[in-house]
């Protein structure tokens, strides 16, 4: 998995009619900053209104799943968003000039080729993923359906389908790395049964349902006065049914167990709804998208409790955002107050650094010598310049300014420090920089426990 955040380096645009509502909508994909996340835009309302992918705005999943946020409603969005996981894109605008993106053929990998087009760029900020530290079930028994979520230091799905059917009976699908995506499982096609047709029909759905975009299913032998009538539903001069197969008008699979694909597919679009890149191994037994929703609702849930209450870990095989070569460039500091040796998470409105304590640290010398301590001043220092590189970073010439502490407020030492300890300092912006003055939060960690805290105030001076 990329560790780098990507977006698109142009706009592209694609064409088509929408599955269930009939209207033909362009969609257009649009570069993005770091940390902008996915969205869409349906540009044909009054304002031009901005929805977050995120399944707090979940609010249909009848045969697709359509979000609405900010007046913006937008149908059957999971095979774009599948699109854009499994090419691994962080940050995207999705302009719509109607209400869903176009079917195309019913996959993604349409969307697939356009982004393709647009070129992935890779941006300076890592991705913020989220990795479960506990499994994650839903269940429908009534059913059959059961989702679940487990651990993994990687992304991994495995799906099965059983619909009891003579022409489609169990299938299974797995993916072991998303970059599996592209060429497995971009171009499965959706599907239904024969006797959904009508009624999908009836309900308003399907508007632009065609046997071009999707694979429709026999489930009994049907007589030709039946397939008249389903021809004439489907607006087609002929329709038949392959014996062998049982699949109208012989359309040929691009797999054998290619339903099973388009539900790992709907699955991994439905996910993308949790609002971060995530880690786990997903297991999904008949899976749909309200199931999916939930499952994405109750991984969501879990992700934004770990964040209040969250203690910054630090994996030494991650490459870090800065090294001490770059910190050093940024920070005027030389020996021996050369503090911080790397910078491993950076975003807006907080950083995280780390310092490894050693017995060759100068202050030892002097400092209780025969019970080394690190001073609580030094612990401090080493806050306000990982503090300092978070300053730095909200201006586009870091090179420009001194990043200067001007103030220490309810300061508090917690545990003593001592040789071989590992510090993750975590500094976090009270409120927005406002010229050139910040507020911070900031703790400092050893094996999980705080041990130093205080509430500071830097400020940017341009070098003369």
């Amino acid at each position: 998995m990329n560790n780098k955040q990507h977006t698109i380096t142009k706009a592209v645009t694609l064409s088509g009619v929408g599955l269930h509502t009939g209207v033909v909508a362009n969609l257009t994909f649009l570069p993005a900053p770091a940390n902008h996340g996915i969205k869409f835009q349906r540009v044909d309302l009054p304002g031009q209104p901005i929805a977050d992918a995120d399944v707090d705005y979940v609010v249909d999943t009848s045969r697709g799943t359509t979000i609405e946020h900010n007046g913006a409603r937008i149908n059957t969005v999971e095979h774009v968003l599948a699109a854009l996981v499994g090419l691994e894109v962080d940050n995207i605008l999705i302009q719509l000039d109607g209400p869903e993106p176009p079917i195309m053929d019913g996959s993604s990998i349409k969307f697939v080729e356009a982004l393709k087009e647009a070129v992935l760029l890779e941006q300076d900020a890592h991705r913020k993923f989220f990795e479960l530290t506990e499994e994650v079930r839903y269940k429908d028994l009534e059913n059959g359906i059961e989702l679940a979520a487990l651990p993994l230091n990687d992304y991994r799905m495995a799906v099965m389908v059983d619909y009891n059917s003579k022409f489609l009976s169990s299938q299974h699908a797995n993916l072991s790395h998303v970059s599996q995506f592209e060429k497995d499982f971009s171009m499965c096609r959706t599907f239904c049964f024969v006797h959904e047709l009508e009624v999908l029909y009836k309900a308003g759905l399907i508007k632009g349902g065609d046997l071009n975009n999707a694979i429709v299913i026999a489930d009994k032998d049907y007589s030709e006065s039946e397939l008249a009538h389903l021809s004439e539903v489907l607006g087609k001069p002929k329709i038949s049914v392959s014996k062998e197969a049982g699949i109208l008008n012989n359309t040929n699979l691009h797999f054998n167990n290619e339903m099973a694909r388009h539900k790992l597919l709907d699955l991994m679009g439905d996910l993308a709804l949790v609002g971060r890149p995530i880690k786990a191994q997903i297991l999904a037994s008949r899976p749909g998208h309200a199931s999916n929703v939930e499952l994405a609702r109750k991984i969501k849930k879990l992700m934004l409790d770990a964040e209040k209450n969250k203690v910054p870990t630090y994996d030494p095989k991650q490459p870090p955002i800065f090294t001490h070569e770059r910190v050093y460039e940024l920070l005027p500091h030389r020996y021996p107050f050369q503090m911080i040796d790397k910078i491993i998470y950076l975003d807006d409105n907080s950083v995280v650094g780390v310092k490894n304590v050693t017995m060759n640290e100068n202050y030892f010398m002097g400092h209780f010598p025969n019970n080394p301590v690190m001073p609580g001043v030094m612990q401090v220092e080493a806050m306000a310049q990982t503090g300092g590189i978070l300053v730095l970073s909200s201006v586009d010439d870091p090179e420009n300014y001194w990043p200067y502490l001007v103030g220490i407020e309810n300061c508090r030492f917690r545990k003593s420090v001592i040789p071989g300890d590992t510090i993750i300092f975590k500094c976090e912006l009270q409120a927005p920089i406002r010229r050139g003055i910040a507020k911070m939060i900031g703790k400092a960690y050893v094996a999980g426990q705080v041990v130093c805290e205080a509430e500071m105030t830097a400020s940017l001076v341009r070098k003369s």
